[in-house]
C-alpha cells in the first residue's frame, strides 16, 4: 500500500490503471466492511485532514468529513471566505502555514491554479475536491460504481452535454481504463482540445478509445453507461440563457435511453437540474445508478485518503 503514501491527486493523470485498480481494490474492501458493521478505522489514526472550501458542497464535504472520521482521523472544515485568504495572505503562505498543522489538505476550488500552488508550497498531500479542470474523486468513484455494476471490461461510456471538469476527468480516466469513451456535446462547449489529445494519447497506451459524436441519438447507440452533469455550472451563470437554447436535444430522458443498450445505466453526479439535462423519470427509473454513485463517493475517497495521506 505504500506506493501512493504521500502523492498529490490533483488531476486524473496523476494516476495509472495500476493506481486506480490499487483504489478500487481498497474501496471495495472498506464498502464491504462498511455493511459488515465494520465503519471505524485507524487509517489516519491521529492525523488531522483540512478540508478546504472556496465553493459551496453538499456530497464533498459530507462524503469527506465523514469519511476521516471513519477512518479515525480529524476532518477540519476551513472556509476561504473566513481565512486570512480573503484579506489578501496568499495561497503560498497558507500551504506553508497548514502543513505544519495538519497531514492533508482536501480542496475545493474556483481554479485549478489554486491547487497546484498549494501543492507546490506544501510537503503533504493535496486532493482535488473539485476545480474548474477536473473533478477526479467523483470521477474514481463513478468507474468504481460503473465496474461494480457492469464488471471490468470494455464498455461504452457515453457523455452527454457540457463538456466540464466532470467530462475531462471522465475521458482521462476511461483511457486510462481502456474504455470506449463517447463525449457528445455541442461543438462551442466540447471539453479542451488538450484534455482531448492527452486522452487520446491513453487510450492508444492501454487499449481503450475516445470518440466525440455530436449528435447524442447517434452517440447513445449500444451504450453501456449514459452519463450527464448541468448545463450551468456555478460560475457560467452569464451563458445561462445561451446554454439553455442549445442543450436541450442532450437531455438525458425517456426516448434517449431507449436508444442504448437494454441495461444500459444512467449517472449524474448531482446536483441534477431535474427537468433540464435530465428528467424525473430517468433519475427515479430501473436503469438510474445515481444513489449508488453519490454513495460510493465515501468509500471511494476513504480509500485514496487511506492511501495517500
Amino acid at each position: 500500500m505504500g506506493n501512493l503514501k504521500g502523492r498529490d491527486l490533483l488531476s486524473i493523470l496523476d494516476l495509472s490503471r495500476e493506481d486506480m485498480e490499487q483504489i478500487f481494490h481498497l474501496a471495495k474492501n472498506l464498502k464491504s466492511e462498511y455493511y459488515a458493521g465494520k465503519k471505524i478505522h485507524d487509517y489516519l489514526k491521529g492525523k488531522t485532514v483540512a478540508l478546504f472550501f472556496e465553493k459551496p458542497s453538499t456530497r464533498t464535504r459530507i462524503s469527506f468529513e465523514v469519511g476521516v472520521y471513519q477512518l479515525g482521523g480529524y476532518p477540519l472544515y476551513l472556509n476561504a471566505q473566513e481565512m486570512q485568504l480573503k484579506r489578501g495572505e496568499t495561497i503560498a503562505d497558507t500551504a506553508r502555514v497548514l502543513e505544519r498543522y495538519v497531514d492533508g489538505i482536501m480542496a475545493r476550488v474556483y481554479s485549478h491554479d489554486t491547487l497546484v500552488e498549494l501543492a507546490q508550497h506544501s510537503s503533504i498531500p493535496v486532493i482535488n475536491g473539485l476545480s474548474d479542470l477536473e473533478h477526479p474523486c467523483q470521477i474514481i468513484a463513478d468507474y468504481f460504481t460503473i465496474i461494480e455494476k457492469k464488471g471490468f471490461r470494455k464498455l461504452k461510456v457515453v457523455y452527454l452535454g457540457d463538456g466540464n471538469n466532470v467530462a475531462n476527468s471522465l475521458i482521462l480516466a476511461g483511457a486510462i481504463l481502456g474504455m470506449n469513451v463517447v463525449c457528445s456535446s455541442p461543438f462551442q462547449f466540447m471539453p479542451p482540445k488538450k484534455i482531448l489529445d492527452e486522452a487520446n494519447n491513453l487510450a492508444k497506451k492501454y487499449g481503450g478509445k475516445v470518440e466525440i459524436v455530436e449528435d447524442p441519438k447517434e452517440a447513445v447507440k449500444g451504450a453501456d453507461v449514459i452519463y450527464t452533469d448541468v448545463w450551468v455550472s456555478m460560475g457560467q451563470e452569464e451563458e445561462k440563457e445561451l446554454r439553455k437554447r442549445v442543450f436541450p436535444p442532450y437531455q438525458v430522458n425517456k426516448e434517449l435511453v431507449s436508444l442504448a443498450k437494454e441495461d444500459v445505466i444512467v449517472m449524474h453526479c448531482l446536483p441534477a437540474h431535474r427537468g433540464e439535462e435530465i428528467t424525473d423519470e430517468v433519475i427515479d427509473g430501473p436503469n438510474s445508478v445515481v444513489f449508488d454513485e453519490a454513495e460510493n463517493r465515501l468509500h471511494v475517497q476513504k480509500a485514496i485518503m487511506a492511501l495517500l495521506v
